[in-house]
Parts: structure tokens; C-alpha cells; sequence
């Protein structure tokens, strides 16, 4: 039987139409799999600067343990102190890996891939957390401790915060010692403090003045900011404790009684020292397509180490805590 022109006609241009809907779906489905593939080599990728950017600041802060452990041993050697012109006080500013690579003995530190080298920056910081007033000090059993509050009045009123700012921080630090339902947990961190409501624009002009450190802690007069310095000796002068910066940056104060006698009084507290137990790290790691962030309390006790915790990423951002009946704490 033969095909009329007409019915010939549309048969090819049904066979014309199949053929382009399967190119259309071969070349789709290639598409796909293609960015597939892509996507995953991307992720992978990522996965693995972010687990190199680990390990490189692991390594920087061990590097900062064995600072602050030769840092011990030196001391003991001479006299038990800690000051702002030791090793560990200088900033590592940011700098290339392969700068550090090149300073080992075989020259490439054993790392394969020289040109990553060459783009990963690395930065970091001790810093001295008895530099500061512990906010812990405020507590006294589930009671606020007078002198360390009177402390703190001082050190807010120099720094321009409101003093209901303060009665909120009392209120809040008792209400999670008691662990009353609906208190808030007990904050960790200085920027947890906002868990008993203190405002992000508090926190921001407290942080370089407050720690949060275990126990009981005295201020080292060695390090301690003139905010902190001022805050911390009753009846001290802003134009005073100035005066006590400047001299100390010329020669540290090798023990208490030298402090005393440049204040002009000897009847000071322990409440004050000139050595340190606690340390902040801080790490920044910069790599093409990956920045790491860390910070880690250190506890040194003689030439001892221990860390306490350690932060990566934006650790600033945190989310409203869980109080203890399940919801979020409000103080007002």
C-alpha cells in the first residue's frame, strides 16, 4: 500500500520532532549532570580549605601554648610576672603560610601544594583576660559582692553606660545563680551577657574592659586597661591612673608592693596582681575562598596548659538562649 504524499509528509515530521525532543532531553539531562558534578566539586572543595583551615589554626594555637609556656618558665626563672613588653603581648600580624614554611629546616614545611601556600594568610593575638574586670567577681555565693560592685559602677560610669545597664547584669547574673524557672542560663561568653539584656551597643563598649573567667580572678595591673585600672582602686583618679599607664610602659611592677607605693597607698586587696592565669588566643586564618575564625581561653597554671574552650566563626552572633521552662528569657 503506498503513502500519500500528505500522510508521508507528516509521518517525517513527527519522526523530525522526536528526534529533536530526545536531543532536547539528552543534552538537558547532560546539563544537569554536569552541574552536578560542578556542584559537587565546588562543596568538596570548600569542605576541604575549611577542614585545612582547621588544622592550620590548630597549629597556631599550639604555637601560642608554647609561647605562653617558655613565657612560665621564664618567669620562673626570674620574678612571677606578666607585662605588656613579654613575647606573647606582640600581635602576629598578618602574614603569608609559606613565610612560616620557609623559616622550617627542609624550607617547604612538607606541604604539597606551594601555590595555596602563597594565598592563605594567617593572623593571631594573645591577649591577657586579667586585664579586665571578671564579671564573676559580682558574684558572692547567690549574693552580689559590695567592693566588686562598686568597681563596676565606676568602670560603667568612666566608659559612659547607663547604670540601669548594670542593675539589669546583677539581676540577671543572681536570677541564674538561684536557677529560678524562667532565668536565663548562665552566660560563658561576653556576648552572652545580652542573654540577661544587655543591649549589642553595651556589649560593644564592655568587651575590651569585662572577661568572663572561672572563680574568682584579681585584675594584673600589669596589662589592665586605664579604664580597668581606674575602676578597680577605690578612690583612684582618671588623671592618676593615666599617670600609673605611662609610667608602667617605661618599667612594668615587679611585685604588689611596688604598685602600692606608685598609687601612693599600701592598704590594697588581693583583689590586684601582676601575673596572669587566663589568656585569650585569637586566630584568623584567610584562604581564597574561605575565612576561619577562632578564639580559645587558656589556662596557665606554672608551665601547665589547658584549654578551656575554643570558638570558630562569628562567635558574636548569638542566638536568644533557652531558659530553663523552654522559652526565651525577657528581663526588663
Amino acid at each position: 500500500m503506498r503513502l500519500t504524499p500528505r500522510l508521508l509528509h507528516t509521518q517525517r515530521g513527527a519522526a523530525l520532532l522526536a528526534a529533536m525532543l530526545t536531543v532536547a532531553l539528552v543534552a538537558t539531562l547532560a546539563a544537569g549532570a554536569l552541574w552536578q558534578q560542578w556542584r559537587t566539586t565546588e562543596v568538596e572543595g570548600a569542605e576541604r580549605q575549611r577542614a585545612q583551615a582547621r588544622w592550620l589554626l590548630n597549629g597556631a594555637l599550639d604555637w601560642a601554648r608554647v609561647i605562653l609556656r617558655e613565657d612560665a618558665l621564664a618567669s620562673k626563672a626570674n620574678t612571677e610576672t606578666d607585662h605588656l613588653a613579654e613575647p606573647w603581648a606582640v600581635p602576629l600580624q598578618e602574614a603569608r603560610l609559606s613565610s612560616f614554611l620557609s623559616a622550617l629546616p627542609d624550607g617547604n614545611g612538607d606541604v604539597e601544594d606551594a601555590n595555596l601556600a602563597q594565598q592563605v594568610f594567617l593572623s593571631g593575638q594573645i591577649s591577657d583576660l586579667q586585664a579586665r574586670l571578671n564579671v564573676n567577681n559580682l558574684l558572692q555565693g547567690d549574693r552580689i559582692d559590695s567592693t566588686t560592685l562598686a568597681a563596676f559602677e565606676r568602670l560603667f560610669d568612666a566608659l559612659g553606660v547607663p547604670p540601669q545597664q548594670l542593675q539589669l547584669l546583677t539581676q540577671g547574673l543572681q536570677a541564674a545563680q538561684r536557677q529560678s524557672e524562667g532565668a536565663p542560663l548562665m552566660p560563658q561568653r561576653v556576648s552572652q551577657l545580652a542573654w540577661l539584656g544587655l543591649s549589642p551597643a553595651t556589649l560593644a563598649v564592655l568587651e575590651p574592659h569585662i572577661a568572663l573567667l572561672p572563680g574568682n580572678t584579681p585584675v594584673n595591673v600589669n596589662t589592665a586597661t586605664v579604664q580597668v585600672l581606674y575602676a578597680s582602686v577605690p578612690g583612684l583618679s582618671m588623671s592618676n591612673a593615666q599617670r600609673l599607664i605611662a609610667q608602667r610602659a617605661s618599667t612594668h611592677w615587679s611585685n604588689l608592693d611596688v604598685f602600692q607605693k606608685a598609687v601612693g597607698r599600701t592598704n590594697l586587696d588581693s583583689s590586684h596582681s601582676v601575673n596572669t592565669r587566663y589568656f585569650e588566643v585569637m586566630g584568623r586564618l584567610r584562604m581564597p575562598q574561605t575565612t576561619l575564625l577562632e578564639r580559645s581561653l587558656v589556662q596557665r597554671d606554672n608551665a601547665n596548659l589547658k584549654v578551656l574552650w575554643r570558638d570558630s566563626g562569628q562567635w558574636a552572633q548569638t542566638a536568644p538562649p533557652m531558659s530553663r521552662n523552654g522559652g526565651v528569657p525577657s528581663l526588663q
